[in-house]
Formats: structure tokens, sequence, C-alpha cells
């Protein structure tokens, strides 16, 4: 059993950064992919970035590629989106999730999920 929490989500204008965080709880964190998605109100959940468990891989959909960054602290229990550049279009509830295997790409293949934290940039 994994249980995680984001963190770090806000305001901020378009052009800014912000640096999300998701703390998991359990001894097994090291050993799950690990992957970010958002929902923007009325459209479905979407795949934003995964790393694998020793952070060797990591995958992001073309819309954040070069502007987020994925990463993760296995010691900390901790996995991290860097998020720079931000634009209008990135608004939306960014959820952190863990699963088994690799390219994770959609949610169906995650176990576990937090309960989201709120990015909104303003142009």
């Amino acid at each position: 059993q994994v249980q995680l929490v984001e963190s770090g989500g806000g305001l901020v204008q378009s052009g800014g950064s912000l640096r999300l965080s998701c703390a998991a709880s359990g001894r097994t964190f090291s050993t799950y992919t690990m992957g970010w998605f958002r929902q923007a109100p009325g459209k479905e959940r979407e795949f934003v970035a995964t790393i694998s468990w020793r952070a060797t891989s990591t995958d992001y959909a073309n819309s954040v590629k070069g502007r987020f960054t994925i990463s993760r602290n296995n010691a900390k229990n901790t996995v991290y989106l860097q998020m720079n550049s931000l634009k209008p279009e990135d608004t939306a509830v960014y959820y952190c999730a863990a699963g088994s295997g690799w390219g994770l790409t959609t949610p169906s293949r995650y176990d576990y999920w937090g309960q989201g934290t709120q990015v909104t940039v303003s142009s």
C-alpha cells in the first residue's frame, strides 16, 4: 500500500515556474514507477511525465517536453515535477501516481493516486 500527497501547486503568471512534490508513505516507494498526470475542467486526465523506479528512464508528454522535468529521491520517498515556462494551457489539477512496470502513460496502469494539487497559470 502506498499513500501519496502532492504539494506545491498555486497561482503563477505565464512564463513562470513551479515545483510540485509528491510525498509517499510505505517502504516500497523505491520499487514503483511514478507518474504525473493532470486534469483540466471538462477534460480527461492526461499523462504528463513518468520516471522509472531507479530514475534511469523518464518519458514526457509532447506538450511539456523541454519545459517540465520529473525527478525522484528514493531516500526521501518523494517525486518532483519542475515546471518551467508555464502556459495558461497548463492550468489543471496535477496528480501523482504509483504503478508497476514501465511505459505507464495511461491512468489505468497506475495503482495508487494522490488527491491532487491545483496549478493555475494566468495570462
